[in-house]
Parts: C-alpha cells; sequence; structure tokens
C-alpha cells in the first residue's frame, strides 16, 4: 500500500473558477492519510468518484443557465445509455412512436457509433419490455438485457437478423435484485452484483461457457461497480460491512475467486468511493466526506501525493459527477481530459476539467443528450451520444478546451461573453442547439450551500 493524505479548501466556485488555495501546489496539512493501493495487479490503475445527486433517469437536455433546451417530445427514459469500453455501441430502452400522452411501449436499441456516420438499430420482440429491464452492449454488437420475472433475473442476448430481433436465451438466477454492471474491457463479458446487507453476490452472466455463473461472495454491502485493468480482471466495488461503519473502495480479482482486497482509505472514518478509472495514466477521482462533507477530489493510484479536493469541482448550487475520462495518456495523470455531467434547476449540460488546468469549463449539451453517457478519443474529442426530434440518432464531437489562458480573477470571465468558452469545439454530426451563455457568479455573492446529494 501506498501513504497518502487528502488536501481540502473553502468554498465558493464560479462558471470557471479560482482553483482556490489548496490549488496552487503547495498542499495543505492532510486531514488523514492511510492507503490508496492496489495490491495483485502490475502497473498503476484508478477509478474516480463523483459528487452530487444520484444520476437522473433519461436523456435529458439542457436549458437556460448554462444547458439547451430540452426535446419536448423525447420520452422519459427509465434506464441510462450503456456504452462498451471502446465506445463502439451503446444500447438503451427507448419508447415506441406514438400521440402526445399515449402510453408507449418500450424496447431495446443499438447504437453503433464506431463507423463514419452513427446509425441505431431496433431490438423489439413480440412483447414490449418492462421499464426496469436493463441493457448493456457487447463488442460484437450483440446487447444483453435483464429482465425481473417474479423472483428471477432472466438474461438474454438480443441481435438484429434482417427485419427481426434474434434472441438467445443464456438462463436466470433466483434473486430478488440485481444490477449489471458496466460492460468489461474485454468486450464480451458482462457481469452482475445482486447486493444484500450481510453480503454481496458478483455473477457472470454472459461470457461464461453454462449461462450464469457465480464468481464470488463478498462480505457485506456492495455497490459501484469500476473495472481498473483493460483485461477485465481487477473490478472495484463501494463496500459497507455487516453491521454497519463506513464505505471503502475494495479492489476484486476476478482471476483469483473473487479475493478482496483495500483500495481506497483517506481517512479511518470516511466514507471513500471510486467511481471512475483511468488504467493508462493512474488518475482516479474520488467523492470522499473525508474533507468533512462529500467533495469530488483527484489522485493518482500509488502516488505519494495527496489526494486533493478542488474548489472549481463544487460550484455552487449544482451536482458534479465524472462520467469518462481521456484515455492514453500513460503516466500523465495531469493532462487528462475529464468530462464531467452538471446538474441543477435548470437542467443537465457539460463540464471539462483537467488537473493540471485547474478551471472547470463548462458547455452546452446537444439537444436531446443521454446525460451522463458519453467517451473520449485518444487526441482529447468527447463523443456525446443525442436523439432529438430532428436527428433520431447522432454524436456530437467537442474537443478539450485549452487551459493556456490565466485563470480567471474573483468575480471575472474567462471570455467576452462572460462564458468560459463560446462552444464553438463542438462538430455535431446531427443538428446542435447553440450554447446557452453561463454567466459566472462572484464568489462574494455565491451561496454557501449546495445542492444536497441523494443516496
Amino acid at each position: 500500500m501506498t501513504a497518502c493524505a487528502i488536501e481540502g479548501g473553502t468554498a465558493g466556485a464560479a462558471t470557471t473558477a479560482d482553483p482556490g488555495p489548496e490549488e496552487s501546489g503547495e498542499p495543505e496539512e492532510p486531514v488523514g492519510a492511510e492507503s490508496v493501493g492496489l495490491e495483485g495487479t502490475a502497473g498503476p490503475e484508478g477509478a474516480a468518484g463523483a459528487e452530487g445527486a444520484a444520476e437522473p433517469e433519461g436523456a435529458a437536455g439542457a436549458v437556460p443557465a448554462g444547458p439547451a433546451a430540452p426535446w419536448a417530445g423525447a420520452p422519459r427514459a427509465p434506464g441510462t445509455f450503456t456504452l462498451t469500453a471502446d465506445g463502439a455501441y451503446g444500447a438503451r430502452l427507448t419508447a415506441a412512436p406514438g400521440a402526445p400522452g399515449e402510453q408507449r411501449a418500450w424496447y431495446p436499441e443499438r447504437w453503433t457509433l464506431d463507423g463514419p456516420e452513427p446509425y441505431a438499430v431496433p431490438l423489439p420482440l413480440h412483447q414490449p419490455e418492462e421499464p426496469d429491464a436493463q441493457v448493456v452492449p457487447l463488442a460484437d454488437g450483440r446487447v444483453l438485457i435483464r429482465r425481473r420475472v417474479a423472483d428471477r433475473q432472466m438474461f438474454s442476448l438480443l441481435y438484429p437478423t434482417g427485419p427481426a430481433t434474434g434472441e438467445l436465451a443464456l438462463g436466470a438466477v433466483e434473486c430478488d435484485g440485481m444490477t449489471l454492471l458496466p460492460p468489461s474491457p474485454d468486450g464480451s463479458s458482462v457481469y452482475g452484483l445482486s447486493a444484500g446487507d450481510h453480503s454481496s453476490l458478483l455473477w457472470l452472466v454472459a461470457g461464461g461457457a453454462f449461462g450464469p455463473e457465480l464468481v464470488a461472495e463478498i462480505p457485506g454491502h456492495c455497490s459501484g461497480g469500476v473495472w481498473l485493468d483493460r483485461a477485465g480482471r481487477m473490478l472495484a466495488l463501494d463496500r459497507q460491512l455487516p453491521g454497519g461503519g463506513p464505505v471503502k473502495a475494495v479492489a476484486v480479482d476476478l482471476e483469483r475467486n473473487g479475493e478482496v482486497t483495500p483500495l481506497l482509505q483517506i481517512a479511518p472514518s470516511s466514507d471513500d468511493r471510486l467511481l471512475l478509472a483511468d488504467p493508462d495514466s493512474g488518475l482516479l477521482l474520488i467523492r470522499s466526506d473525508a474533507p468533512g462533507h462529500d467533495r469530488l477530489g483527484w489522485g493518482v493510484l500509488g502516488s505519494c501525493l495527496p489526494v486533493r479536493f478542488p474548489e472549481c469541482l463544487r460550484p455552487a448550487d449544482v451536482a458534479v459527477t465524472p462520467f469518462a475520462v481521456q484515455p492514453g495518456q500513460m503516466l500523465m495523470p495531469e493532462s487528462c481530459a475529464v468530462a464531467l455531467r452538471i446538474d441543477g434547476a435548470a437542467g443537465s449540460w457539460v463540464g471539462i476539467w483537467r488537473p493540471q488546468g485547474r478551471r472547470l469549463h463548462q458547455l452546452a449539451a446537444p439537444e436531446g443528450w443521454s446525460a451522463g453517457a458519453g467517451y473520449w478519443s485518444r487526441d482529447g474529442v468527447l463523443h456525446l451520444p443525442y436523439a432529438n426530434a430532428a436527428t433520431p440518432c447522432a454524436v456530437a464531437r467537442i474537443e478539450a478546451p485549452g487551459d493556456d489562458g490565466p485563470l480567471p480573477e474573483t468575480g471575472g470571465t474567462d471570455g467576452t461573453d462572460g462564458t468560459d468558452g463560446d462552444g464553438s469545439g463542438t462538430e455535431p454530426s446531427g443538428a446542435v442547439t447553440p450554447p446557452v451563455v453561463c454567466k459566472p457568479v462572484p464568489l462574494g455573492q455565491a451561496p454557501l450551500h449546495r445542492t444536497a446529494s441523494p443516496d
């Protein structure tokens, strides 16, 4: 294990925010120091945390104060848009066309994103899906679907067969509830987590030889799910031990019968969650209450430097949740571009941040963006899938803004129109609503409270 400290700061933020005293490069006295480490793997692996509210459902556009106006005709999706690890395919539940106010049938839809133009393939069967069904795309273009039938979880693979949809039943698991984890980096495996108060069961539900297979029983209540390597061997889970206590991220070795080792412990009594990972650079984005309340911070796996909690990642009255990290930045965690979903009373929009840049760029989301869905190319282009009345399947491409200019002064702006950028880096493959100006709030006028983060 590697010793690690945390670093905190004071309240206040603007659209492109001054990083505050902890960003000066001189660490403050640590709040606590324990471990950020991963045993049994070679090279730096990492994961990231999130700040703010739980993921709202649906494909939401953005509305004034940063986001673009929402697509009024879009039905509210029951689940999220899920991408393969390489961003080649996406899958979601969507609604069949119908008159306004009419009840609509849900069906799976697969998006192909690695060609010259994105396109969607509907995968309906003889009856509509339930809103609590969950879909995950595989690297071969098939889509895994989980359905709950009474007290069992049923699994099938769906694939297009001419005008129809083919279905390959994989089997079932008897349990009350299960959550599918993000697709494995190997492209062919999907795992499910069935969590209980005293223990949690990890299942291989797709990619096994004989249907769903029990991989590990982990003591405690587990949640989350982040891949720590590109081989699909090391998985991070957030665990609370039986009987209560703090939530700590642990690493599960799937090639050693689910062996569990500690991964994050910033302070003995803090909740330390790990929600994203970049195996190339080792960048960690961490959600922890070690500074006294939940904060979004970053660190580097195996590093002796403190975990930092930048002020620019806690703008007032919004929730900030990272959802994608730029890959390919070998051993350069400070240069990785991080995409963040920003949720406020006005809607959802996009943030882009680099540790070395010390500022949060806020950009309008394309109309009909599947909020929180997206992936980076290695050369720093963010891809955001969206659908609206004019464009049923499209991807907006946003180049990461540069951080070469001077940091904004308190109450000042980073652009002539009061924004941190004019959104000109957006090059959509379909129509996109022009960005709306984001007015920064002077730190002296910024409210001290933040939106509560429901669990």
